[in-house]
Parts: structure tokens; sequence; C-alpha cells
């Protein structure tokens, strides 16, 4: 078996989350990804808890699958030994601010002169080019100006931010898809090409149907809590042990949950009911229908029943439940085991991504801070022992 994307080395240049993301998706995915970090410092994650043994597991699950090198880009031999790999890369990826790679010399127009193959990828806060793009970019700032805090949280209340650092996740994501397409593309133009990702233009493209009933009505959508402005019912509901999720997302759905599961087929030729965007509109009426059914019952016995009859339930996991999950983290392996050189044995999250004859495997754990300096310097670019000490006492590595 081999990977996806074993004919391609990747320079990996990022920091923090949306970069190391996206490389992690290439390399669990079979590519070759070279982590570049700064000497002594290394990737600022480094720093973040939680922390084994001195280790933090923060980074380690998002650098999975890499190799480590240590390179000081402001040094001119350091500068130099980055050119030499960029010589026999495929893909550079950094999400510096829009500049600092041109002002150090290694910005894209220098670095496809010296390979016209190579695609050059950015993740930054707001792209690199606009008003805007000079700005700093972190995930909250991501989700504040893309939108999403504006429509999370409960009716009524503050903007809320997402429990993850969904913007970085979107970033990363769509910086794998767009090196990917690159990579394509030079199949059929010969050369490579520069990819740029906004982590706010992520976040405003997944907002999709929002911004699709603003343009219908003019009407900036207010949050709604667990609801759905599109579908209803399609909510969480009171059960005697807590909530549950039930889903009708059409209107077959609809009429065997008035039928079959709330006993009230009334409600089917309610005139407040009978399509969907009147049921939006009478959520909450419908609501306290579905809530004297699921209010007498515990959310297994719910997600049961409803499942029973064909109509989309689901308990509301916390991560201790998923973790012990047979499907999530049995058969769809979305939590891997790996042997950390000092962290010990650790967990990190699996691959969403599943490929039947190429699937991708996590095995080799987050390098420690140049962990790989002599391996991989010494195979591309041919420096001994000798020469390394050397370079680390100059800094360079």
């Amino acid at each position: 078996m081999t990977g996806a994307l074993e004919n391609l080395t990747v320079l990996d240049l990022t920091r923090v989350v949306s970069g190391p993301y996206c490389g992690a998706i290439l390399g669990d995915l079979g590519a070759r990804v070279i982590k570049i970090e700064r000497p002594e410092l290394g990737d600022d994650s480094r720093q973040y808890a939680p922390h084994i043994n001195g280790e933090s597991t923060y980074y380690a699950n998002l650098n999975r699958n890499k190799a480590g090198v240590t390179l000081n880009l402001k040094h001119p031999v350091g500068r130099q030994m980055l050119l030499d790999l960029v010589k026999q890369a495929d893909i550079l990826i950094e999400n510096y601010r829009p500049g600092v790679m041109d002002r150090l010399g290694l910005g894209y127009d220098v670095l496809s002169q010296v390979n016209d193959q190579l695609i050059y990828g950015t993740i930054t806060g707001f792209g690199q080019y606009g008003p805007y793009a000079d700005r700093p970019g972190y995930d909250i700032v991501a989700q504040a100006m893309g939108g999403l805090m504006s429509l999370t949280g409960q009716k009524g209340g503050p903007p809320t931010r997402s429990g993850n650092a969904m913007g970085d996740i979107l970033g990363g994501m769509n910086l794998a898809i767009g090196l990917l397409a690159a990579v394509n593309a030079r199949r059929l133009t010969g050369h490579g090409q520069r990819v740029d990702i906004a982590l706010v233009d992520s976040v405003v493209a997944s907002l999709e149907n929002a911004f699709a009933r603003y343009f219908e009505s003019g009407q900036v959508p207010p949050r709604t809590g667990n609801s759905y402005a599109s579908i209803a019912p399609y909510d969480t509901f009171q059960a005697t042990d807590g909530h549950v999720v039930v889903a009708c997302g059409n209107q077959r759905l609809f009429e065997v949950l008035c039928q079959e599961l709330i006993g009230h087929p009334e409600l089917i030729a309610d005139p407040r009911f009978t399509t969907i965007p009147l049921r939006v509109l009478n959520n909450e009426a419908l609501k306290v229908y579905i809530e004297e059914w699921t209010g007498q019952l515990t959310v297994e016995q719910v997600v049961e029943q409803a499942l029973g009859k064909g109509v989309p339930a689901a308990p509301i996991y916390d991560l201790g439940q998923i973790v012990h999950d047979p499907h999530i983290a049995g058969h769809r392996q979305m939590f891997v085991p790996v042997d950390h050189p000092v962290i010990g044995r650790m967990t990190v999250n699996g691959n969403p991504i599943k490929l039947e004859e190429t699937p991708p495997v996590i095995e080799q754990p987050a390098p420690t801070l140049g962990q790989h300096n002599a391996a991989v310097y010494g195979e591309l670019l041919g420096l001994d022992a000798t020469r390394l000490e050397e370079l680390a006492a100059e800094g360079v590595i």
C-alpha cells in the first residue's frame, strides 16, 4: 500500500494551527512533510498547554507525520539552505504576515525562480491583498469578522465563539484543497503557482445559507441557539436526563414524527406547520409538542424510538463519550495512538479522509525541536555531522 501523496515533498514553515493542520493532512496522506522551525524556540504552539514531560501535546497533535528541522531564515546561510531545499520540493507552505517572506528574500517571486514547479501556499488572516491584508489574524478574529460569532449563541444572547478553532481548521482544509488543485494544474500548465488562503474568507464561505437568507430578505440573521434557520424541527429537545437532537429535513420525516412518535398527527395539517418555512417561523410552538414526547423519555429512548422509525436523532456527546464510541473511535479510527520520544504513548486525532486504496496513515509522532536535522540535511543537502555542528554553533540551525 502506498500513500496517495507519497510523490510530494512539502516544506512546512507554518506555526500554531491552520498551517500545521494542513501539513498534517498532507503527511497523513503520504507526503514527505519537513517541518522547519526557528532554532531554540520552534513553533509558537510548543508553548501551549497541555504539556507532558515538557512537550506540548497541542503541538504534537497537529504536527504528526512530519520530519522536524531547525533553520534560521534571518541568517544568510540559513536562507541559502532553504533555497537549496526548495529546489527539491513540490510545495512550500507558510503563514507569516504578507510581506515577511519577501523581506527575508524568500518570497514567491524569488522561490519560483529557483524552482518554477514549486507550489507556494500561504495562509493569513485576510489574504495577500486588500486593505486588511497587513492585519494580524487569529482564529477568533476570523470567527468575528467572518460572521460565525454573529450567528452562534442563544437567542438574545451575546455573539459566541465556536468551541474549537473553526476558522483555523477551515483555513487549513482550504489550503490543502488549494494545494492539491495546484498540483493537478501543474500537470496542465507545466509550472507551479501561489495559493492564497485567508481565514476570514474561509469562515465567510462556510456560512453559505446564512448569506443566501440575507441576500433574499435584506435582514441580518439573528442568533437562534440550536435551532436551524432553514429547517424545522431541527433542534435540541429536553429529555428526562439531558438534551437530544431530532432532525426532520423533509416533509416525510415530519409526518412520521407527528404520526408515529409524538402522537399528534393533526399537526401535519395545522396551518402553522404545513411547510418547512412555516415550521421555521413557528418553531417554538412546534417544540412544545415535541418536548411533550421527549420530556417523558431518556435520551437513549428518544434516539432508539426515532431511529426505529427512520427519523434522524442523536445524543449530544461530550468528548469522553466520543473517544469511547465504537463507531467513531473504533471503526472510523478517529483517534490514533502514537509513541512520542518524550511524551511517550499518546493519542492524536485521526484523519477524516478515508481512501479505500491509499488510506491515510498516522504512524510518525510529531518531532522534537530539530530532531531530524542530521537525517534531512544529510540526505537533501549532503551536510555531514561536522558541518551540522558548525551550523548549530553559528546559530543557523
